[in-house]
């Protein structure tokens, strides 16, 4: 019932306003094989773009640190958020304690052979597996997925289909965009590269974490950010 009515209210806000990029694009028809990613960042950028959470607009959050470059269209899937469900099974396949969501929608890597130019756009994409990234003591999983029906990634199913390569370059890429030169401590870990069935389970986590943080209109438009 939380679902169906918060479903509709969005159907009737996407008639007359410009939908919010986290609440109101849908979250795929098809999730969570095929869902809805919101590129935040293209490999060309040379500046570090973030949703503004409460205006729905992107952000120029700061310019790229230093030489890292993201190696894919990098966003979030909206109607995600990574909440108690997403941190406790962090904590369960990491074999730590205290973990919690990093409060963010979910993060999505999306692979394609085609250059795509600009960010603040929507795709389709199918998830294939992900990283356990765990930045401080918050869960900040990173989903890989392939862009639907993209003609050299869109048959791949599974992470075990990626080159170890392209793994390692995107997990390169998370491990050091934090990391100043000359510092040993890294913010941030991979504990893990899991497959297609764990990502499903990640995403669906995160969308119920969403229903409950939003579970309605009042919630979604009193919550500070």
């Amino acid at each position: 019932m939380k679902n169906n009515s918060l479903e509709k209210i969005w159907k009737e806000i996407r008639l007359i306003l410009k939908a919010h990029p986290w609440h109101g694009v849908h979250k795929g028809k098809d999730f969570p094989d095929v869902v809805t990613a919101y590129i935040e960042i293209v490999p060309t950028d040379t500046l570090k773009f973030e949703l503004d959470k409460q205006s729905g607009y992107l952000k120029i959050d700061r310019p790229q640190l230093y030489s890292n470059v993201c190696p894919t269209p990098y966003g979030f899937i909206p109607q995600t958020f990574c909440g108690d469900r997403v941190g406790q099974l962090c904590c369960e396949k990491a074999g730590r304690k205290g973990i919690r969501g990093d409060g963010d929608p979910l993060d999505i890597c999306v692979l394609t052979e085609k250059v795509i130019t600009h960010n603040d756009i929507i795709l389709s994409a199918a998830p294939v597996g992900g990283l356990r990234m765990i930045d401080g003591n918050e869960a900040d999983d990173k989903i890989i997925a392939v862009m639907y029906k993209d003609n050299v990634f869109g048959g791949w199913n599974d992470i075990s289909d990626c080159p170890d390569s392209l793994i390692n370059r995107i997990k390169h890429y998370f491990l050091t965009y934090k990391q100043a030169p000359g510092e040993e401590k890294r913010i941030c870990e991979i504990t893990h590269v899991y497959g297609r069935e764990e990502a499903f389970d990640i995403i669906r986590r995160s969308y119920d974490d969403y229903l409950e943080k939003f579970s309605g209109m009042n919630n979604l438009l009193m919550n500070k950010f």
